[in-house]
């Protein structure tokens, strides 16, 4: 639940993304479906296809559809599907552009990399990047 006067920010995504994610889905689908139509309904392929519907079409579903940045008062909350990080204004050592392809929390290669804490980094990309950088960077200067 985002906090009342907080910011949030959807992930730009890419098309690429977009389709390989949605292919997967429709792979899965597509694998549950052969499970269940088959001849010789058991209770192992009904589990099967369960575990295929819900990794194979609701991760990336998940993922898709809730990938998001929230500026609240005192830090920069980042969902994506199960996934979430809180990162405290004070903490953030830079915020610098990058299209490092290594797995984070953003569904398009514009992403930002943020420095964190103790060399940690965590990347992003948000759909509105300059409005996003004019506002965190207010919620740094009052943080510090």
């Amino acid at each position: 639940m985002e906090k009342i006067g907080a910011r949030v920010y959807r992930s730009k995504a890419d098309a690429w993304l977009v389709a390989a994610l949605c292919l997967a889905i429709a792979g899965s689908l597509g694998a549950a479906y052969a499970m269940l139509s088959s001849a010789s309904m058991s209770a192992t392929l009904l589990a099967m296809a369960a575990v295929s519907i819900a990794i194979g079409s609701g991760l990336p579903a998940w993922l898709l559809l809730s990938t998001r940045y929230t500026l609240e008062a005192r830090q920069l909350v980042v969902r994506s599907g199960p996934f979430c990080w809180r990162i405290r204004y004070a903490q953030i050592e830079a915020i610098t552009p990058t299209s490092n392809p290594s797995s984070s929390p953003a569904l398009s290669l514009d992403r930002l990399r943020i420095d964190y804490g103790r060399g940690k980094t965590l990347m992003i990309s948000p759909r509105d990047r300059s409005d996003f950088l004019r506002a965190i960077e207010a919620k740094r200067r009052s943080a510090s």
